[in-house]
């Protein structure tokens, strides 16, 4: 595995209380008495608070780009609020940085009008438009990000030696230019930090007197929660010197992703109708917004393309999915029931950095948008227990200060199971998951059908169903499994014999035809239904979207003939997963999906043949661990 240089300063034992002398390029381990010189104090492999919150240093910096967003002829500069220990203005002592940026320190507009998901004017036939509404736990996340100094970050790692940058992205807060949502002006912005940092670029304060970042070792680490983690991704693709690490949380690797879903115009969970102009708009706040940011935004509403939802090169401009360049390494967390940034956004960045042999650990949890919580704990294989908070901690500390404290040494996934308990694995998916084709079955034209893994019925039956997504809820759609429904199909498997986890990503592969219609929106959950005869409600492990027009790629918008079949294959979103004994798994295949698709008027006629159509599961154990 490439490895990031290390600093040369520190030689680190992992057990018991080293003090680390830090005069550039030696190496000093005393008794953890008083110390000469100032150093961190690391006991268990872990740096200590031994330095003064109180007596920190913060000071307010703009570090100056080589962008000028708002077009006012001006560079662009970036402002950065820093807290570090005392001891690197008295005696010269140097630290390494952990950094936050964020769109959304202050100012932004909240009441941002969202558009409807209607997709056009006619009579909404009584359904409430559930645009705009946010979840409560997303909005905790983007309030938690306006925080200024003192914060959680500097309270916890300035005292353990570490100074703590919080910045405010370009367009947003006390920074210059407009906000561009994620493209690479944004990603260049806040490299120009890092660069500041290593000086490589030029910064000033409040008056306009330039300011070094003399005080740091000029090794950086990134972390945030949601798009604050979505910037350290962005920044790592550049391959920037001095960034050695990166933690994002619940973090975005492509803005397609967050938006669209397979050609269709899918929303993030809760904020139904948000894109990426509504995001801009909101983080640049209402003055900017509607002032001098005005045009920029526009240009942004007519490139994301709310018509067709194709990929295009607005969308490319804003997709993270090469790691050719990464240097820094990774520890991806992320939580498997986050339908905000939903799960192919961790999934897909740790394949790709599979790919370059980037270091990396991730811990996935089950909660939804957000951390796993600091005090969520694991048992390693050797028996010792950490917090997730001291899990990062000893990241930082391994990456930053060079502390060889054996992380690296220990599972590479972190995985919370449903029972709330975590456990370790080797990697992510699971090496033993095999993919098994689970065949939808059906004898009869409206009844429910079958899952199997067998030979299906030589009886070619087809299936019909009618999209009403204004009227009928996901909840209604998914309820009642074993009767007929006019507007969903589905299919479910016989009570399964023994525990069966499947770990990646499920792909949908379905003959379908639209009958009275150019195009329709295409959806299918994944559900776990319980033993039979349960009253509890069903639970949707996972889902996935399509346009039709979509069939050939993302990019390509096609026409579809009124009544022809096509094979449709698209992956829903990767999930880690048990269905218990005795539990049913069940496939529901409807149209429009009132969570997150736009609404057309109802009456959309679908056809099904589900005897040539079949769920590919990624089943750990293969077939025989599915038994049926």
């Amino acid at each position: 595995m490439r490895r990031p240089p290390y600093l040369s300063l520190l030689g680190v034992g992992v057990s018991g209380a080293l003090v680390l002398g830090v005069a550039p390029g030696t190496a000093a381990a005393r008794p953890a008495t008083t110390p000469t010189t100032p150093g961190i104090v690391v006991s268990d492999g872990m740096t200590q608070p031994v330095f003064s919150l109180a007596d920190a240093i913060e000071e307010r910096v703009y570090v100056q780009t080589s962008l000028d967003t708002d077009h006012d002829g001006s560079p662009d500069r970036i402002a950065i609020d820093i807290s570090r220990p005392r001891e690197t203005a008295t005696t010269g002592f140097k630290v390494p940085v952990i950094f936050e940026h964020s769109p959304y320190r202050k100012d932004t507009w909240d009441d941002v009008p969202y558009p409807s998901v209607l997709v056009d004017e006619l009579p909404q036939n009584g359904v409430t438009d559930r645009s705009g509404q946010r979840g409560a736990d997303v909005t905790a996340q983007r309030a938690l990000a306006k925080a200024n100094l003192p914060g959680s970050l500097d309270d916890y790692y300035v005292p353990r030696g570490y100074a703590v940058v919080l910045g405010q992205s370009i367009g947003t807060g006390d920074s210059d230019g407009c906000p561009t949502s994620g493209d690479q002006a944004e990603t260049l912005g806040t490299k120009a930090v890092v660069d500041w940092l290593n000086g490589r670029a030029r910064g000033y304060d409040a008056s306009g007197v330039p300011v070094r970042a003399d005080w740091t070792t000029g090794a950086v680490g990134m972390t945030g929660v949601s798009y604050n983690g979505t910037l350290p991704n962005q920044v790592a693709t550049t391959g920037v010197r001095g960034l050695k690490t990166i933690v994002p949380v619940a973090a975005i690797s492509s803005w397609y992703d967050y938006y669209r879903a397979n050609g269709l115009v899918v929303a993030p969970g809760t904020y139904q109708g948000e894109d990426a102009d509504i995001l801009a708009q909101f983080t640049a706040g209402q003055v900017r917004a509607e002032g001098r940011c005005a045009d920029e935004i526009a240009e942004i509403t007519e490139e994301q393309d709310r018509v067709t939802g194709d990929y295009s090169r607005f969308w490319a401009d804003r997709d993270y999915l090469d790691a050719r360049n990464v240097q820094a390494s990774v520890f991806v967390v992320h939580g498997l029931n986050d339908w905000n940034v939903k799960t192919e956004h961790f999934a897909g960045w740790w394949d790709e950095l599979a790919k370059r042999h980037v270091p990396r650990k991730i811990w996935l949890h089950q909660g939804g948008h957000g951390g796993p919580g600091n005090t969520a704990s694991v048992t390693l294989p050797d028996g010792r227990t950490w917090t997730y908070k001291q899990t990062e901690n000893r990241w930082f500390d391994y990456w930053l200060w060079n502390v060889r404290n054996g992380i690296m040494d220990e599972p590479t996934a972190v995985l919370q199971r449903e029972n709330r308990a975590y456990t370790t694995y080797r990697n992510w998916p699971d090496p033993g998951a095999r993919e098994v084709a689970v065949k939808l079955a059906a004898t009869d034209a409206t009844q429910p059908g079958t899952l199997t893994t067998g030979r299906q019925s030589s009886r070619r039956v087809e299936q019909s169903f009618v999209d009403e997504g204004r009227t009928v809820h996901p909840d209604d759609l998914v309820a009642a499994p074993d009767t007929a429904s006019a507007n969903r199909l589905a299919y479910l498997s016989p009570a399964l014999a023994a525990d069966v986890r499947f770990s990646g990503r499920p792909e949908m592969r379905l003959r379908m035809a639209i009958d009275n219609k150019p195009d329709a929106n295409l959806t299918v959950y994944l559900v776990d239904y319980g033993p039979a005869g349960s009253t509890a409600a069903p639970f949707v492990v996972t889902r996935g979207w399509m346009d039709p027009q979509n069939r050939k790629g993302p990019s390509r918008t096609e026409p579809v003939r009124q009544g022809k079949l096509y094979d449709y294959r698209w992956t829903l979103e990767p999930k880690d997963y048990v269905f218990p004994a005795g539990h049913r798994i069940g496939v529901v295949v409807f149209s429009s999906d009132q969570e997150y698709t736009l609404l057309p008027l109802g009456g959309t006629e679908l056809r099904v043949a589900p005897n040539d159509s079949e769920l590919r599961l990624p089943v750990v154990g293969g077939r025989g661990a599915l038994g049926f």
